[in-house]
């Protein structure tokens, strides 16, 4: 039996939905040269704790616990946050930022209940001791204790396809300037 719940759906609708806030952001922003080098700061943030992250998960093979996962369960999520903040701050608008909080809430929060709750079921020994120590999205306390002193690896991150994250951001800050010399 297909599962349609909330949380599958959102799986699988955001990445899409993603580009109807991105033109959502993009009609109601007022960037400024000031703003979108603002906004490319926090974003390179994102991106740089994506970068991290993408070179340490080993999807559905090894619990990633190395790396930015002994500060988040989440930090490709969280990466994801930072960019998305720096995109509204590029957009230099209220509306865009309510935009963005309501696709991230209605979108990624179910999401990060549903990989929860595989990784339960993909790795029940070690899971509960990790969900335990390691907060689900904001970095808020001590660092787990490394478990395993496994480096960021180039072949893992080419193997996760995160340069995709890289393009696209280039090509929508250029969306971004564009958007300063339309009215």
């Amino acid at each position: 039996m297909i599962d349609y719940s909330w949380k599958i759906l959102a799986n699988r609708w955001r990445v899409r939905s993603a580009l109807v806030v991105l033109v959502a952001v993009l009609a109601l922003a007022a960037p400024t040269w000031i703003s979108v080098g603002g906004g490319a700061a926090v974003a390179a943030a994102g991106l740089g704790i994506r970068f991290w992250a993408a070179g340490h998960i080993r999807k559905d093979k090894r619990l990633a616990v190395s790396g930015p996962y002994r500060f988040t369960r989440n930090p490709l999520y969280l990466g994801s946050f930072i960019l998305g903040l720096g995109l509204v701050w590029c957009g230099r608008t209220w509306w865009g930022a309510g935009i963005f909080a309501a696709y991230f809430a209605l979108f990624y929060v179910p999401v990060m209940a549903e990989e929860r709750d595989r990784l339960r079921k993909l790795f029940p020994q070690d899971y509960p001791a990790y969900e335990r120590n390691v907060p689900l999205f904001l970095p808020w306390r001590k660092p787990a204790p490394p478990t395993e002193p496994r480096n960021w690896d180039p072949a893992v991150f080419r193997r996760n396809r995160e340069y995709r994250a890289w393009v696209g951001t280039i090509v929508v800050w250029g969306l971004f300037i564009a958007r300063m010399y339309l009215p």
